[in-house]
């Protein structure tokens, strides 16, 4: 077996880069369509395979452990047959010509907090996200201005290089990418020093985003395009913005509903009143009947969230929680005595199961 080392004249060391460049510079004085001698041909099959085991990591490992570095000793592997006749760049069902540079952009994702309020009526928001964008300078060509790709020579623009391997059917010619171009069959001599010939660059710009009412937690919105410019000036993935809603110290929300609890004194509750409370959206006037009871709940029509995608709202709940004071003066105490003396209530006595004021209090906003 020959040595691939000697046959691309470089040490056993050498970089990637150095096995590269030693194999450009055989590959132009031996290529067929260079050289059309035999002894040509057979030194750049010599050459071309010593490269492909070489630029290859693992096979290079394996190469310098003693193996064949292919797998496949004095003939051609079954990968090589089977890339021949399915699919095999250039082969039957493979794709025909050289691979494009321009990719597809990658989508992102971002997760913003939203307040309670912003969602009521939905809001505009300017968000900063760190993303890629085509490069102004070459405009995705990858180039330096001025410039433009240049066709491989080695390829020829056909974007893949032919191989003849023997194998157990015989000679066998596969197509395999080109080592020179990647693929692409053509090379950027003078890349554009500003994307390092990648066609886009990283940088922080900002979004007008859309927020929208009725959101929840987990609601994701998908903004077409405005993901990630692809490389040499592909186009731009998606991008999905994902929100969660923030607690809120007032209210809470169910639904499209939005809950309070409002604490009323004992003497409110029994005699009734009027009160003006400030809601998400402004105030809301409340009447409390005399005579209401803790865990009574009061609905406010259309006073909720606006539902997504609709001009409609929810209501808003307020359960009652009546306060009774801890400590009374000598005079409020014998003002309750004789309010209790005039409605001789029942004593104290067992009557219907309550689940306590917190489930008595759910129980009636969820009913």
């Amino acid at each position: 077996m020959a040595d691939h080392y000697g046959v691309l004249g470089v040490e056993r060391d050498a970089s990637p880069e150095e096995i590269k460049k030693a194999y450009r510079k055989l590959a132009r004085e031996l290529h067929p369509d260079v050289n059309p001698s035999p002894e040509a041909s057979e030194k750049f099959k010599d050459v071309t395979h010593a490269y492909d085991v070489l630029s290859d990591p693992q096979q290079r490992q394996q190469y310098d452990l003693g193996g064949s570095g292919n797998g496949q000793g004095g003939f051609g592997g079954f990968g090589d047959i089977f890339e021949t006749f399915f699919g095999g760049q250039g082969g039957f069902g493979g794709q025909q010509g050289p691979r494009p540079r321009a990719e597809q952009g990658q989508d992102a994702l971002i997760r913003i907090d939203v307040s309670l309020e912003d969602i009521v009526f939905g809001t505009k928001r300017e968000v900063p996200i760190d993303t890629a964008v085509r490069c102004a300078t070459c405009d995705g060509s990858c180039c330096q201005p001025g410039t433009s790709p240049s066709t491989c020579d080695i390829c020829h623009g056909s974007g893949f290089v032919q191989r003849q391997v023997r194998s157990m059917f015989g000679n066998v010619v596969t197509n395999h990418p080109c080592g020179t171009c990647q693929g692409h069959g053509t090379v950027i001599e003078n890349p554009c020093v500003t994307c390092d010939g990648k066609g886009r660059v990283r940088e922080r710009k900002t979004i007008s985003l859309d927020i929208p009412s009725g959101i929840e937690t987990g609601t994701r919105m998908q903004m077409r395009g405005g993901g990630e410019a692809g490389p040499a000036g592909g186009p731009n993935g998606d991008l999905f913005i994902e929100f969660r809603v923030s607690h809120h110290d007032v209210f809470s929300r169910e639904g499209d509903d939005l809950l309070a609890t409002l604490e009323v004194a004992m003497t409110d509750a029994v005699l009734g009143t009027e009160t003006t409370i400030e809601g998400l959206d402004g105030p809301v006037e409340l009447e409390i009947r005399a005579g209401v009871q803790s865990g009574d709940v009061l609905t406010i029509k259309n006073r909720g969230i606006t539902k997504l995608r609709s001009n409609a709202r929810g209501d808003l709940k307020i359960a009652v929680h009546t306060v009774i004071p801890t400590k009374l003066g000598k005079r409020e105490q014998e003002l309750v005595r004789q309010l209790h003396a005039l409605q001789k209530p029942k004593p104290p006595h067992l009557g219907e199961f309550q689940q306590g004021m917190f489930g008595k209090i759910r129980d009636r906003f969820f009913r």
